[in-house]
């Protein structure tokens, strides 16, 4: 395949969130003079004359308007275009008009990836754009977070937590509010909060200062009696009640003195070393919200659409003047670039419309039930669907959003792992295994309790496969002990019938 610039556009464009997005049609606004803004258009007067309206239909047109088309029938007779090849690897792509690139357009690293500066037209590298950039707090949390969960689900719950840090990085959001939400238990928010609480720096996720200062101790391995009894009475501490402080750790005047300076030496805002400055506000591509009948009315967001316009009628009259050659040819390729460039947001806007489409009738329990809901998704079973490549596909969950009444999410996280079907069942999430399992043990009978081999049999007549070392692997991640010592646990918990009557013959 030949990649001439339009089709690195197209392909740009696709993967661009719309922050970024904004910025590049505002360069191509500045540098493209067939082009403007639909706002613009909107606020003139309207005396153009008739041949101004006729080119309207033909090139000047809002595609973000409401003539959008975005039913499935008019999604798949507008698909098959020359922008769909840009964004298909492997078909053979077919440029707007069939001739050689300029001089110095063509693949270049920058180009490829997307690099400012770099999108193959000829201009020098923006060097800044290699440069490191300042890491955030929530980005340095996520990529954490990446490692401690496999599971969508429990990434889910890791980044509603990280959205509700303040800057000092306190837990500002509520626990019970999350759980509400995402349709979790708000026990297993607990237990998401526990393991975050382990990443660097730390302190971080604390509700207090009191359980910030804790976390920080315990690392130290300091966390002792009188620590605790310090860190408890913090107030008392601010009021300089040393007398008090003393009688309730137990200790004198030289061990509370070194234990406040301990204190001291703590970071009170472990958030403060990644800067003050608010991470960017992640904006919607789509929304989802429940329709009349029980469905899922899916929306493109037009307020995050850039609207454009290309002028053609100022392009005719400047070709119909007295210009130079050099003129002629500039208007053309502006033309040209114009042109392919409303074609390519277009095409931007439906295919992100028809994977999100996908991606909600997929996951449709997940937005009925929560996070046990969560379904089995892949980029191949996306893109088998909807007739696209994967790379499509891939380009277009990455930095896209869908609000939805559970949340925003970022495309990707609706992509799971999945446990194979008995027979010619549904393939299941391997979430939703986790959460059976749970199920299974906290119903059990104390005079019966399920071993993995028993929850392996059940697990299979509910048309779910699995694999024995599956299940100790997901009770494991549940930190659920073997059946062995939940048996000795719970033999302890509630004695034997007639121990109470042979404790008081004794």
């Amino acid at each position: 395949m030949v990649m001439t610039p339009q089709l690195l556009q197209a392909i740009k464009l696709l993967q661009l969130p719309n922050v970024e997005l904004a910025a590049y049609i505002e360069n191509e606004l500045e540098r493209n003079p067939l082009l403007e803004r639909a706002e613009e258009k909107e606020t003139e007067a309207s005396d153009e004359p008739a041949p101004a309206k006729a080119a309207d239909a033909d090139g000047e047109r809002d595609w973000a308007s409401a003539e959008l088309e975005v039913d499935s029938g008019a999604l798949a007779r507008n698909l098959d275009t020359e922008i769909d090849n840009a964004f298909e690897p492997d078909r053979p792509a077919v440029s707007p008009e069939p001739q050689a690139a300029p001089e110095g357009h063509g693949l270049s690293a920058a180009s490829w990836c997307g690099v400012p500066g770099g999108g193959g037209d000829g201009e020098a590298p923006n060097l800044e754009a290699y440069a490191a950039a300042e890491v955030s707090l929530a980005e340095h949390l996520e990529r954490q977070a990446a490692v401690l969960f496999t599971d969508p689900a429990d990434l889910m719950i890791a980044r509603a937590l990280i959205d509700g840090l303040d800057e000092a990085g306190y837990l500002a959001a509520s626990l019970a509010e999350i759980a509400e939400r995402l349709g979790a238990p708000a026990s297993r928010v607990e237990q998401i909060l526990a393991r975050m609480q382990s990443c660097e720096p730390t302190g971080i996720f604390a509700r207090d200062l009191a359980e910030c200062l804790a976390l920080q101790l315990i690392e130290r391995d300091r966390f002792d009696p009188a620590m605790q009894a310090l860190v408890a009475n913090l107030p008392l501490l601010a009021k300089r009640d040393f007398a008090q402080l003393r009688r309730l750790c137990g200790v004198d005047d030289e061990d509370l003195k070194d234990m406040i300076a301990e204190i001291r030496r703590l970071e009170p805002k472990p958030g403060r070393p990644f800067g003050a400055a608010p991470t960017q506000v992640a904006v919607a591509d789509v929304f989802v919200s429940p329709a009349p009948d029980g469905s899922w009315r899916i929306e493109l967001n037009s307020d995050a659409l850039p609207r454009v316009l290309v002028n053609e009628t100022y392009a005719a009259t400047i070709k119909r003047g007295k210009t130079s050659e050099a003129d002629r040819q500039f208007i053309a390729a502006s033309l040209q670039n114009a042109n392919w460039l409303t074609k390519s947001l277009e095409q931007r806007a439906r295919t992100i419309l028809k994977v999100a489409s996908e991606i909600v009738r997929r996951q449709d329990a997940f937005f009925a039930e929560g996070v046990v809901g969560l379904r089995p998704l892949n980029l191949r079973m996306v893109a088998d669907a909807i007739g696209m490549h994967e790379s499509t596909v891939s380009r277009v969950t990455s930095n896209k959003y869908i609000q939805t009444p559970r949340g925003l999410f970022e495309m990707k996280y609706f992509f799971s792992t999945s446990i194979a079907s008995n027979g010619y069942g549904e393939a299941h999430s391997a979430e939703s295994v986790r959460f059976k399992i749970k199920q299974m043990i906290d119903a059990e009978d104390p005079d019966d309790v399920l071993s993995d081999d028993v929850i392996v049999a059940r697990l299979k007549a509910a048309n779910i496969v699995i694999a024995r070392r599956t299940v100790a692997k997901y009770r494991d991640s549940l930190r659920i002990p073997s059946s062995v010592d939940r048996r000795r646990e719970k033999m302890r918990r509630t004695p034997a019938a007639g121990s109470s009557e042979t404790l008081l013959n004794i």
